[in-house]
């Protein structure tokens, strides 16, 4: 990371205590769940003319350093019948391994488009695309950016099954594009199964893996991390999201997310959406350069 100017005092005890709260409210549910995260998408976009918000914290941390995106905010629309239009603005924590110093500000902001092409039927998956470009919002000198426009290209596939569709199976995955010395472009993909356990109580299970994402990145080899996570309803349209996860492959990676989750439109049902993690999992955690 090029030096530039560090996190400011008196912001310093409200990020503690925003994490510190993170970090309670995830170990709780890590005990009652005992493990790991969703990084997978799926392909189902929002219902024509329905809406998707979530309030979000998440944290990934490699070898050279940890990425905090707290508090963050994703807003999905259902733009037409199979298309939903998709935005993330997160306000993001550098903290190098190197100790050289905390920034926080505002990161890269993600735009982007999921259209499904194949509708699901009894013996057909539904499968769509979900492509994002990352804009340079993020100072890539203070560590909260790569400091260009880069893209993720993926496609999902999901199929559900059982009494009710309680159970639900979807993957994929894609290829990262960052046209900025010092990353490299990458491949990732993932699998999952989750179950819906009960009216409020969804929990699942996945796989999930990204190549080298170069020196500036903290990610410099390939990760393949094991996922545990589900959703809460408290009420229907609001729901608590959470998800951890390791790696059990490659260099070493840690992921946790938690969000608090709200879907309002025209006869909206609620519950959380199958894919429930938003897609800023895949950003290139920081490193002692360049974010």
């Amino acid at each position: 990371m090029k030096s530039g100017r560090q996190i400011p005092d008196w912001l310093r005890p409200q990020l503690c205590r925003e994490w510190a709260c993170l970090l309670l409210l995830l170990s709780g549910a890590l005990t009652a769940l005992a493990g790991p995260p969703f990084q997978t998408d799926d392909p189902e976009p929002v219902d024509f003319h329905h809406f998707e918000m979530y309030a979000f914290a998440l944290s990934d941390s490699s070898h050279g350093g940890t990425s905090l995106s707290v508090p963050a905010y994703e807003v999905n629309w259902g733009a037409a019948p199979n298309l939903q239009l998709h935005l993330v603005v997160p306000l993001t924590a550098n903290i190098p391994s190197d100790g050289s110093g905390t920034n926080y500000g505002i990161g890269d902001t993600e735009v982007g488009a999921k259209y499904r092409f194949v509708k699901e039927t009894k013996r057909v998956p539904q499968i769509g695309i979900f492509p994002f470009v990352e804009l340079p919002t993020g100072s890539a000198d203070r560590g909260l950016g790569v400091g260009t426009t880069w893209y993720r290209l993926p496609v999902w596939i999901q199929k559900s099954w059982g009494p009710g569709e309680v159970w639900t199976s979807y993957g994929g995955g894609g290829a990262v594009v960052v046209p900025e010395s010092g990353y490299k472009n990458y491949p990732f993909a993932g699998w999952l199964v989750q179950r819906q356990l009960n009216k409020k109580l969804m929990l699942g299970m996945e796989v999930f893996g990204h190549g080298a994402l170069g020196e500036s990145a903290a990610s410099t080899r390939y990760s393949t991390m094991a996922d545990l996570g589900g959703s809460y309803e408290f009420k229907p349209g609001f729901d608590l999201l959470f998800a951890a996860g390791r790696t059990i492959a490659g260099q070493p990676e840690t992921y946790s997310y938690l969000a608090l989750y709200w879907t309002w439109g025209k006869d909206a049902k609620g519950g959380a959406p199958a894919g429930m993690l938003g897609s800023i999992h895949l950003r290139p955690v920081v490193s002692g350069k360049p974010f």
